[in-house]
C-alpha cells in the first residue's frame, strides 16, 4: 500500500488576506490573526486529499492541525506520530515532522505551505527523497508546488495508481519578506528537492521581472486608461504591469499589494480582503490583474486579498487581464491558472479570457480548471 507522509503548516498564507505580504515568523502570524485573518492551509489540504478518496493509501502525519485533523476530515484514518503544542506550531515543528515521518517509511511527503515551509522541508531532507507541495502560502517562488491543491491531489493519485511519473529536482527559493513589504523582490536560492514532475500540474519557478518592453507597457496602459468608465471602482492588482497603468494615471501604487481607484483617484491603498469586500459592496467594480511570469497564475499568488467572495461577486466578465505577448509566450502554451481556494470559483473563472496585450490589441487565452 502507498504510504503518504502529510505535513501541514497551519499558519501558511495567513498574512495574505490582511495585506501583510507573507506569514513567516510568529510575530507576523500573530498580527495577521489579530487583524481577523482565517487560516486556510487545512482547507487547501482538504481539497488535495478529496482527490485521493477511494484509493488505497495510508497517511502518516503529525497531530492536530499539522495533518491529523484534515486527514480525518477527508475520511482517512491516519497513523499519527510526534507531538506538538497545538495552536503555537513553528518552523522547528515542520522540520522535525519531515525527519520523523521519513523515518516511519513513507513513499512521498505531501506538505502544505509557502516558500518558508519549502525551506523547512529542504533543511530536513536531502534532495533524493520525493516531496510535493500544496500551495497555501502568500509567496510561491519555488518549483516544488503543484499549481493548485487539486492538482497536487491529481499527481499523488497518479503515483498511488502506479502510473509513470517522472521525478526531477526543483529549486527551493524564498524572498526577504522585510524587503518584500517595501516593494523589493529579492529571491534567494536555498537548494533543491526531488519532485514528481507532471507538467500539467507542477508549478514552474517564478520568473523575475525581466520585461524591457517599455513601449508595449505604455501601449497597454494607454488602452486601459482610454477604456476606463466614470463612477466605476477599479481594483488594481499587484505587479509591474499593473504599476504601468497606475503610472499612466499619475497615481501612487502599491507594487505588491492591491489598491482601489475611482474617477482618477486612489480611494484605498494596500487593501485587505475585508476592505475590498466592503468598498465594492453595491458599487460597479472591475478587477485589473496581470500574469505571473513563467507560472501563469492570475489569482492565488501574492494576491490573496482577492477573496473567493469578491471574485464570485465580480465574475469573469469584470476581470481585466493585462500582459505583454512576451510574458504569454514564456508560458509555452500552458494555460493561465486561477487558484482562489474555492473550487466553484475556479470553475466559474475557467475557459477563455481576453488578455489586453497592447493598444486596442487583445488575445484570447485559456484559463484552466486544474
Amino acid at each position: 500500500m502507498f504510504r503518504l507522509g502529510l505535513i501541514v503548516n497551519p499558519l501558511a498564507g495567513v498574512g495574505g488576506s490582511v495585506a501583510l505580504k507573507g506569514s513567516d515568523g510568529e510575530e507576523t502570524a500573530r498580527k495577521a490573526l489579530e487583524l481577523g485573518a482565517e487560516p486556510k492551509a487545512n482547507l487547501r489540504t482538504l481539497q488535495a486529499l478529496d482527490v485521493l478518496k477511494g484509493l488505497e493509501l495510508k497517511i502518516v502525519t503529525y497531530p492536530a492541525e499539522m495533518g491529523e485533523q484534515v486527514a480525518r476530515d477527508a475520511g482517512f484514518e491516519p497513523e499519527v506520530i510526534g507531538r506538538i503544542s497545538s495552536g503555537v506550531t513553528s518552523a522547528e515543528d515542520t522540520e522535525r515532522a519531515a525527519k520523523e515521518i521519513v523515518e516511519h517509511g513513507v513513499d512521498l511527503i505531501l506538505f502544505a505551505g509557502g516558500d518558508g515551509t519549502a525551506r523547512n522541508i529542504c533543511n530536513s531532507l536531502n534532495d533524493s527523497f520525493p516531496v510535493l507541495g500544496i500551495p497555501a502560502g502568500v509567496k510561491i517562488h519555488s518549483g516544488v508546488y503543484a499549481v493548485t491543491p487539486k492538482a497536487a491531489g491529481e499527481i499523488v493519485a497518479m503515483l498511488v495508481r502506479g502510473e509513470l511519473v517522472t521525478l526531477g529536482d526543483q529549486e527551493v527559493r524564498d524572498i526577504d519578506e522585510a524587503a518584500f513589504r517595501t516593494g523589493v523582490v529579492r529571491a534567494k536560492y536555498y537548494g533543491e528537492l526531488q519532485v514528481p514532475q507532471e507538467h500539467r500540474y507542477l508549478q514552474h519557478v517564478k520568473n523575475g521581472a525581466k520585461e524591457s518592453e517599455e513601449l508595449v507597457l505604455d501601449d497597454i496602459a494607454a488602452d486601459f486608461v482610454e477604456s476606463m468608465e466614470d463612477d466605476v471602482r477599479y481594483i488594481m492588482g499587484s505587479g509591474t504591469t499593473v504599476q504601468a497603468l497606475m503610472d499612466e494615471l499619475g497615481l501612487g501604487n502599491t507594487l505588491l499589494g492591491v489598491d482601489l481607484i475611482e474617477n482618477g483617484e486612489v480611494i484605498a491603498a494596500d487593501c485587505t480582503a475585508e476592505q475590498l469586500l466592503e468598498l465594492t459592496e453595491g458599487v460597479e467594480s472591475r478587477l485589473v490583474i496581470t500574469v505571473i511570469g513563467g507560472q501563469g497564475h492570475i489569482i492565488g499568488r501574492g494576491n490573496q486579498q482577492l477573496s473567493p467572495e469578491l471574485l464570485k461577486r465580480l465574475g469573469k466578465e469584470n476581470m481585466i487581464v493585462v500582459a505583454t505577448k512576451t510574458k504569454l509566450r514564456e508560458l509555452d502554451g500552458r494555460p493561465l491558472i486561477v487558484d482562489s481556494g474555492d473550487t466553484d470559483v475556479n470553475k466559474q473563472l475557467s475557459g477563455v479570457i481576453p488578455v489586453r496585450t497592447g493598444y486596442h490589441d487583445s488575445v484570447l487565452y485559456r484559463v484552466a480548471d486544474l
